[in-house]
């Protein structure tokens, strides 16, 4: 099983709109401490916000990371870093669709129910550059698209009709005293 770097620092969340969350990230040429240091911190960020996954640029670096520790449909929970994904998904009718809540920590607390496929592969390198590959179902698979589509300027907003992208943004707006500027990394405890 794979373990996730600790000892990391919360950083805050940067949110949609920014434009290091809509467009395509550089590739990890260099794995070296400064990337070591990063993922370290997308764990302990991940972990501050009670999400399941998150990519270096929701908190505003241009590299395409992301970091997991996500449950499968049994419930185990899985844990992975992920730098340069290659995302390969069903094809024909191997091609099943689930439609469930989604949400996103860069526009946070807000779900809206999102399309995609039941099954995902990612493939790719560690903070380490050591080869990994990940599979999953259902909240997995899901996880594993949402954090590869950030890395490529993607957000799950766009790929939802807009009278649930207006949902979506009216919700986040209605919760936002809940999330206020700095979180989560102002809003944890100093040691």
């Amino acid at each position: 099983m794979t373990t996730l770097p600790t000892g990391g620092t919360p950083r805050p969340i940067t949110r949609w709109g920014d434009p290091v969350m809509h467009r395509e990230l550089k590739t990890v040429e260099v794995f070296d401490d400064e990337l070591a240091t990063l993922v370290a911190d997308l764990v302990a960020t991940m972990h501050a916000a009670e999400g399941v996954g998150l990519a270096a640029n929701q908190v505003g670096v241009d590299l395409k990371v992301f970091v997991f520790a996500c449950p499968d449909d049994d419930g185990v929970i899985h844990r992975g870093v992920v730098c340069n994904p290659v995302l390969e998904l069903p094809e024909g009718k191997d091609r099943i669709l689930d439609e469930d809540d989604e949400g996103c920590l860069s526009l946070p607390g807000a779900f809206v129910p999102c399309a995609r496929p039941d099954f995902a592969r990612v493939t790719g390198v560690d903070h380490t550059g050591a080869p990994v590959s990940y599979t999953g179902s259902g909240l997995l698979a899901r996880c594993l698209q949402h954090e590869t589509d950030h890395l490529f300027g993607t957000v799950f907003g766009d790929r939802i009709s807009k009278r649930a992208r207006k949902k979506l943004y009216q919700e986040s707006e209605d919760r936002s005293a809940d999330f206020p500027p700095g979180w989560p990394a102002e809003s944890q405890p100093s040691s």
